[in-house]
């Protein structure tokens, strides 16, 4: 078993201040940005909207495809970390192809983001995975929770940086914003790289199986069949999941979308912008606090307070028409961002049996993103209908309230035995 050590868990942990540069600075920053003034110039607000919505969610759709298998090829092979670098170099690759993209050519940019993402969603299966090998059961709320405060913290600084950039290009002898937010994706890229390298330093895995490839994928297939009978046989894990691809739908979806609704409303880019660094600088004490909650009084209440916030936040955002009021829903969802992303991780590491970290994970981050094909194509489908972009955001208070309802019908202390004896009754067979 990993020893317990401070190296291998802020190792770890720094992996999310390396990604969420990616996450920050272009799924949730300059993308939506930059492909609705620059790549999809000339297109109507809502067919734009239209686009990226679509976007995400083919993007989404080939992450669910993979996730379940190349989980149970890592725990085959017991090479997460490898897979995470490799995925990650994949992500960061693509979104320094980003900067070459010339204006008007939408699908060009389209096809190197749905590419960056696959290595963002394939990277963190990995990331997560990891989360049992270097964190003892009692300190995974807390060690979760460091890895989203330093992503908060590292995907704001950089972005700072960006903003500054963007704002006063001639101080970077740069000609113009659209020169500073192409430079923005090749700094992204280096940052995502750089800041791997403690991960790949210091968390120490278990040794290595020695299987053939070819043969781990193929049997992969058939383990893939077999998680899902595991899953069926632990039903507290199977509604957590539930829940969890329901209310995090809403979450991601108002990360992808939000700057793309305040622009279809009329807000200035600026704005827009920097309410999504005060959102990032928030996200960072907050998600610490967070863990902090789960700790005392258990992550499944911080997870509930989190998602009763976004209710509030739609139902606000839905009538909104000033700066000023987006800057309050920025301050707002900083405050509870991060802590329901690294709630629901922890809690979900107790569901799982030891030994199937990868495998389950697997499954974990295919529920979240096949969340996120529905909620950015139902905004942009319900703007469309409706002919409103307000409308299209209140369609995710029925995500958050179904996802909520669900978990307060999930016990922990229950799946957390189904886990462990699952574990005792899958050995025993062997």
């Amino acid at each position: 078993m990993i020893p317990d050590n401070k190296k291998s868990i802020w190792g770890w942990a720094f992996y999310d201040w390396a990604n969420s540069a990616f996450s920050t600075v272009v799924m949730a920053g300059f993308f939506p940005l930059f492909f609705k003034e620059f790549y999809a110039a000339g297109a109507a607000a809502t067919d734009s909207t239209l686009y990226l919505g679509v976007i995400n969610s083919i993007a989404s759709i080939i992450v669910v495809l993979l996730s379940p298998v190349l989980g149970a090829i890592a725990d085959q092979l017991g090479r997460r970390k490898g897979l995470l670098l490799i995925f990650a170099s994949f992500g960061s690759i693509s979104t320094a192809g980003l900067y070459w993209v010339e204006q008007g050519f939408w699908l060009q940019a389209a096809c190197l983001y749905i590419a960056a993402v696959i290595g963002f969603s394939g990277g963190n299966l990995f990331y997560d995975a990891l989360l049992t090998v270097v964190s003892p059961e009692k300190d995974l709320d807390r060690v979760s929770a460091l890895g989203f405060a330093l992503g908060y913290l590292g995907g704001g600084l950089l972005f700072s940086l960006n903003v500054w950039m963007t704002l006063h290009p001639e101080s970077f002898g740069l000609s113009d914003s659209t020169s500073a937010i192409r430079l923005a994706f090749i700094l992204t890229a280096l940052w995502w790289i750089i800041f791997t390298l403690p991960l790949v330093l210091y968390v120490r895995e278990p040794t290595p199986r020695s299987i053939h490839f070819s043969r781990v994928v193929k049997s992969s297939f058939n383990q893939l069949r077999q998680t899902l009978k595991k899953i069926s046989l632990l039903p507290q894990t199977f509604q957590f999941l539930l829940a969890y691809w329901l209310y995090i739908d809403g979450v991601d979806s108002i990360v992808r979308m939000a700057l793309d609704y305040g622009l279809s409303i009329g807000l200035d880019t600026k704005d827009l912008i920097l309410a999504l660094l005060i959102t990032q600088f928030i996200g960072f004490p907050a998600a610490i606090q967070f863990g902090r909650i789960g700790n005392r009084l258990g992550a499944r209440l911080g997870i509930l307070i989190a998602l009763v916030t976004y209710i509030l936040v739609t139902i606000f955002s839905a009538f909104m028409d000033s700066a000023w009021q987006f800057y309050v829903l920025a301050i707002v969802i900083g405050l509870v961002q991060g802590g329901v992303q690294a709630l629901s991780r922890s809690l979900y590491a107790r569901l799982v049996p030891p030994g199937y970290t990868a495998e389950f994970f697997g499954f974990y981050n295919m529920m979240g993103k096949f969340a996120a094909v529905l909620g950015p194509a139902l905004i942009g489908a319900v703007a469309i209908l409706s002919e409103s972009n307000r409308v299209g955001i209140l369609s995710l208070l029925v995500l958050f309230i179904a996802g909520g309802y669900i978990l307060l019908r999930v016990d922990i202390l229950k799946g957390q035995a189904q886990a462990k004896a699952y574990r005792i009754t899958d050995s025993s067979k062997g």
